[in-house]
């Protein structure tokens, strides 16, 4: 199963390598990603408001697009990750909506993205099986 040489946000071959270099790997967690996070900005809009609520799950998308090689979205949750944080020891208020925006518009591109790709990947398969 080979994987794209390019999905936009992407570092596919840095996680390909993480992965054993096993692309089926891979493209099963990227299948994961979209299936897991499809509805993630609804959630995660319920928990603003709630630092440590939604500081969980920044962190789990952070995590996710990390382990799937998405950089900039990792970039990106890991830099709002931080501000709720430091938010939660007293140390900033408030959060800027900016990071928030931009964390928004990183999710929305790449998981596009990624969905994109693994219904490709998952017509590809179908069709020769």
């Amino acid at each position: 199963m080979s994987v794209p040489r390019t999905l936009d946000g992407f570092d596919v071959t840095a996680a390909v390598g993480r992965m054993l270099g096993d692309p089926a790997l891979w493209w099963q967690a990227v299948g994961i990603f979209v299936a897991h996070f499809a509805n993630w900005a609804e959630d995660w809009e319920k928990c603003v408001g709630n630092d440590m609520q939604e500081r969980k799950c920044v962190h789990a998308l952070r995590s996710a697009a990390a382990n799937v090689g998405a950089e900039i979205l990792t970039e990106d949750a890991a830099r709002l990750e931080n501000v709720l944080l430091m938010r939660l020891a007293g140390k900033v208020d408030p959060v800027p909506e900016a990071l928030r925006r931009r964390l928004l518009a990183s999710f929305q591109q790449t998981w596009a993205a990624a969905s994109v790709a693994w219904k490709s990947c998952s017509s590809d398969a179908a069709g020769k099986a």
